[in-house]
């Protein structure tokens, strides 16, 4: 079999001779060759090679049957089947070549063609959930959403899919591009379609409710249609990709929930920041064109749906069925709102930046309050209580005696020991006669022991003068603190001169 390119050269060499065995000698080939390529060049491609006959070629027609038949879908298994039944004797990876072609064409006379979609600017925000990441064994759940003209992305971490978890990203959302567009488009989940009849999605009511309070119309996605779906669903496969720990993205495991929280705000602020490939810009730069055309919206987010309100109290806690709830301790003294979702308390809060959820707890009952030491802040100097502090002159020159001046002082107290501030006047005259570290040094030691009493301090202090107490004192080897037994080597003797 010759060469696209030697058959060329064939070709050229009789066009230019008009003679096969001239052809020939120029071309280094037969005249018998340059005859059968001119032949062919006439009746098509001269560099194909000519098809040879196989043996699935008569049962190629029950293929095609059987593949239009099935729309599609059968296996190559179950054809190679079939066709085996009818007499072919062929191999299987001869069945699913020809399965394979014949798919090929069947795909190429029933393609879908759709028109794309232009959206207007302020017309359509779109939303969808993607599954996020595991954080302390617990599921949660990335809203995702974004505005089809400006795309222009919004991504919030949350725990649950329920319809007050939806007002709340709802409203986060809008507040955060700046208005409300005329429709809100989304899958046709229970929140949003209680159900179908005639194929007819029905809406949820409560659904309704919440875009008739910011001026905008819920729309749900028709099924299996890349129009509506595509760009929701596009927005939810590029957040998965960067926020959930994979091997490919090589991402650490979250280690709490505010971290997802963090890294879903930053990953928002860089995608809008760089230029989208669609629209050759910024989504931030195309959001200050489309803000123009958004509705303005409402001055207090939809709380209907977020439960019922309670006030907190100074303490930082709510009490809900008589049980009290602990929320950060920035809301004290402002109005919250608290539902049951499952064994959990969720209490939201109104901000700036619209609904957020405060708090999570789980259910608990009267006499057993549920109390999280984050949300308190932490206590600055908490061991204060047992940290001295001089009120006087004659207690500021005794704990300027040093550490084991106030360790002294902490533990003597503790121990009620009596007269002692005599005893602290005394320690700050011994230090004038043998330097304060050794009267620390004394000190320090009196605490440790526990050792308060009249004159302990003279004792202790005599002891250290003049010992290298950096070095532990060991005994010798030939001294020895054990008792011994000589007073025993005489048991049961008697006396001399004691006859009885």
């Amino acid at each position: 079999m010759k060469s696209k390119e030697e058959i060329m050269e064939i070709l050229e060499a009789y066009d230019l001779t008009g003679s096969y065995r001239a052809a020939a000698e120029l071309a280094g080939v037969d005249h018998h060759t340059v005859k059968r390529y001119v032949l062919l060049r006439g009746k098509g491609d001269p560099t194909k090679p000519k098809l040879r006959p196989k043996m699935i070629d008569e049962f190629m027609p029950k293929i095609e049957e059987l593949v239009e038949r099935s729309g599609g879908r059968i296996g190559a298994d179950k054809v190679h089947e079939k066709i085996t039944a009818m007499g072919f004797a062929g191999t299987d990876r001869t069945t699913r070549r020809a399965v394979a072609a014949a798919k090929a064409s069947y795909r190429a006379g029933h393609r879908r063609v759709f028109r794309p979609w232009i959206p207007e600017p302020g017309l359509w925000l779109q939303w969808d959930w993607g599954e996020g990441p595991r954080i302390a064994g617990r599921r949660t759940w990335l809203w995702c959403s974004w505005l089809a003209w400006s795309r222009f992305r919004v991504v919030i971490p949350v725990l649950d899919k329920t319809l007050p978890t939806i007002a709340s990203c709802m409203d986060a959302t809008l507040r955060r591009i700046g208005g409300a567009p005329t429709y809100a488009l989304t899958d046709n989940e229970r929140t949003v379609t209680a159900d179908h009849i005639a194929r007819i999605p029905v809406r949820n009511p409560q659904i309704i409710e919440i875009g008739h309070h910011y001026g905008l119309t819920i729309r749900t996605c028709v099924p299996a249609d890349p129009q509506s779906k595509g760009g929701s669903e596009a927005t939810v496969r590029i957040a998965k990709r960067d926020l959930v720990p994979t091997d490919v993205n090589l991402r650490a495991a979250y280690r709490d929930f505010t971290e997802l929280e963090d890294a879903c705000a930053a990953f928002t602020d860089e995608v809008n920041s760089k230029v989208h490939r669609a629209i050759r810009r910024r989504p931030a730069e195309a959001l200050a064109e489309e803000v123009l055309r958004l509705h303005r919206l409402p001055d207090r987010p939809f709380t209907a749906a977020l439960g019922t309100t309670r006030k907190v109290a100074g303490d930082a806690t709510i009490s809900v069925d008589s049980v009290r709830y602990s929320v950060p301790h920035q809301l004290a003294g402002q109005t919250v709102w608290a539902r049951f979702h499952g064994d959990e308390l969720v209490v939201t809060a109104v901000g700036e930046g619209g609904a957020v959820e405060a708090a999570r707890h789980r259910r608990s009952t009267p006499g057993n309050p549920s109390i999280k030491d984050e949300h308190y802040p932490p206590r600055e100097g908490k061991d204060g209580d047992r940290t001295p502090r001089a009120t006087s002159a004659g207690e500021a020159a005794f704990l300027a005696l040093g550490p084991g001046a106030a360790s002294w002082l902490i533990e003597a107290a503790a121990a009620g020991a009596r007269r002692m501030r005599p005893k602290m006047a005394e320690a700050v005259a011994l230090a004038k006669l043998h330097g304060p570290a050794e009267v620390d040094r004394a000190l320090g030691t009196a605490a440790i022991a526990g050792r308060f009493a009249e004159n302990d301090l003279i004792s202790i202090l005599d002891h250290h003068i003049g010992r290298n107490l950096a070095e532990p004192t060991r005994a010798s080897e030939d001294h020895s603190l054990q008792p011994g037994t000589s007073a025993w080597s005489r048991f049961g003797i008697a006396p001399e001169g004691d006859e009885h």
